[in-house]
């Protein structure tokens, strides 16, 4: 026997609701010219949502913060540098599956003061921007890892 279908009184079920954006910010670190040119890249641990997958470093805009404020507070607390931070070369939203919604800004820095120590990732490194594609990165910076790889950006 055959249930009757269940009303919704005009209501969507909270889990279906939307989710609000996240604003999240992330730097290419560079260094080099031309052909020599690369990026600094972080993976993820394992511990960590997504983890051991590869991103660029970065993280959220806390409210009252711009996203160069954010940034530099971020690559200050992760990588324990003092970074300038360049001109926004890109914005991507992505939307999960979970119906979550992130808005990732991406900035350059050529400048930093200190060196670069590993706080929170399993690994970091220096990658030519055509070698990107080898390593798994989060969904939501594939396409800026395409571009970058085909040379469309930098």
């Amino acid at each position: 026997m055959k249930r009757p279908i269940r009303k919704l009184n005009g209501r969507r079920p909270s889990a279906l609701q939307a989710k609000p954006v996240r604003h999240v910010v992330a730097a290419l670190i560079l260094r080099g010219e031309g052909s020599a040119r690369e990026v600094f890249i972080c993976q993820r641990r394992a511990d960590q949502p997504m983890g051991h997958k590869w991103e660029f470093p970065g993280g959220k805009i806390e409210p009252g913060e711009t996203a160069e404020i954010a940034l530099a507070r971020e690559l200050n607390e992760e990588l324990g540098i003092d970074a300038v931070i360049g001109e926004k070369l890109t914005t991507v939203r992505h939307n999960y599956r979970n119906g979550a919604s992130i808005e990732i800004q991406f900035f350059t820095v050529t400048e930093f003061r200190g060196e670069l120590e590993n706080r929170i990732f399993q690994n970091m490194l220096w990658s030519p921007f055509s070698k990107l594609p080898e390593y798994d990165f989060l969904t939501a910076d594939l396409e800026l890892i395409r571009d970058l790889a085909d040379g469309k950006l930098l």
